[in-house]
This record gives C-alpha cells, structure tokens and sequence, in this order.
C-alpha cells in the first residue's frame, strides 16, 4: 500500500476504494462482515488477474513477433507457466500457445 506522511493511511484506503469501484460496478453492498471481505477479496483478484492477462498477452505478441530473440521467447514461456499454475489460464492452454512459440523460435 501507498504510505506517505503527509496523508494518513485511512486517505488510501477511500482512494483504493474509489479506484476498485471505477473498475468493478457492485450490484450490492452485503451486510455479513465475511461477505463484505469475500467482496474485497473477489475484486482485488479481479484488478490482479486482468493485470496479469494483460502482461501476458503483451509479451505474447512481443515473442510472436518477427524480431523476436530466445530471450523474449523464454520470458513469455516463464509467463505461460506461471499463469497456468496459478490458475489464470488453463495448463493446456499454456502448453498450445509454449508449442506455438517453439515452432516460431524453430523458423
């Protein structure tokens, strides 16, 4: 979380706020204290999963591209792994689009 001393640590918690509101709509606000976190909880992991699919998907046409070298290739194979293992994309995805980029890397 953001810290400075000029604003107390109450200020960033209604910017976040503000800020997962922007991106989320929230058709109810619950009244249960465990479902009021589950809230907090399902759209922190939804800003990290579209952030996390949208890092890789950029380093996917990066690796796809023309230019690309090993380098770029490898970084977009660790990205694919650790996607799959955390669940974002499914493992037999992962292993399609790390074929793809084998055979690119092979032309």
């Amino acid at each position: 979380m953001l810290s400075n001393s000029r604003f107390p640590r109450s200020y960033f918690g209604r910017i976040r706020g503000r800020f997962l509101s922007r991106f989320l709509e929230i058709q109810f606000v619950p009244n249960i204290a465990s479902a009021k976190k589950n809230l907090r909880k399902s759209q922190a992991a939804a800003i990290r999963n579209r952030a996390q699919r949208s890092e890789l998907r950029t380093a996917l046409k990066k690796a796809k591209s023309a230019e690309a070298n090993d380098e770029v290739r490898q970084a977009a194979t660790r990205l694919l792994d650790r996607a799959a293992r955390k669940g974002l994309i499914h493992k037999n995805t992962a292993a399609r689009h790390k074929s793809s980029l084998a055979r690119a890397g092979a032309r």
